[in-house]
């Protein structure tokens, strides 16, 4: 209105051009990129989690390992067995508590197994490992235990020797594999199918936990 007065508290604000927001494109576009950064990061995590745990699933083997070297010694270079056995618990059993007390070991970190109380005989109980029972101290080149096998028979080369989807049995470390632990005393990661042959000598039975 003609010759009215602005109030002295109010001001002008500039009209300036402002974008109302982003665009639904542009929306989209940012959070799948946030997706896939997350993906990647989340992927990446994942393998270096499940190779730490590989790693110490080796070095529980070779815990496992120098147990089995000493009841050796005691024993004519003869390495645990029991007649009858139907699972590997109950062999190597026998290393406790004389030969070691350190009964965690014989639970694979990635297995999902229930701890073992320390010190105290599993054979009632449930380990993570298989075992070649009949093996002997001297068998340098062979393998005396493994992480759990999709079942206890011999395998040639290329058979599946741990779960390749995740699933039971054989899954310890999901579908990545399992490793190896020789008579010479060094653990080794294996894929889910045997790079060699895994035959059964005479007097040797594979028995699985």
């Amino acid at each position: 209105m003609r010759g009215a007065r602005e109030c002295p508290g109010r001001r002008r604000v500039p009209r300036v051009c402002l974008r109302a927001g982003a665009s639904l494109i542009e929306l989209l576009c940012v959070v799948a990129l946030l997706l896939i950064l997350f993906t990647l990061y989340w992927s990446s995590g994942s393998e270096s989690r499940q190779q730490r745990r590989l790693k110490a699933c080796q070095q529980n083997l070779s815990r496992i390992f120098m147990a089995l070297q000493i009841y050796a010694n005691d024993q004519h270079e003869k390495l645990p067995e029991l007649a009858g056995a139907q699972s590997s618990e109950e062999p190597l059993s026998l290393l406790v508590p004389r030969y070691t007390i350190d009964t965690p070991v014989f639970i694979c970190p990635a297995s999902g197994d229930s701890p073992l109380p320390p010190g105290e005989s599993f054979r009632t109980r449930k380990i993570s490992y298989a075992y070649y029972m009949g093996r002997r101290a001297a068998d340098a080149q062979a393998v005396l235990m493994t992480d759990r096998q999709v079942d206890a028979s011999p395998k040639t080369a290329g058979q599946l020797l741990f779960s390749d989807s995740g699933r039971p049995p054989g899954n310890n470390h999901g579908r990545t594999g399992g490793n190896l632990l020789f008579g010479d005393g060094h653990a080794e990661a294996c894929p889910p199918r045997a790079p060699s042959s895994l035959a059964l000598a005479p007097g040797v039975v594979l028995l699985n936990p």
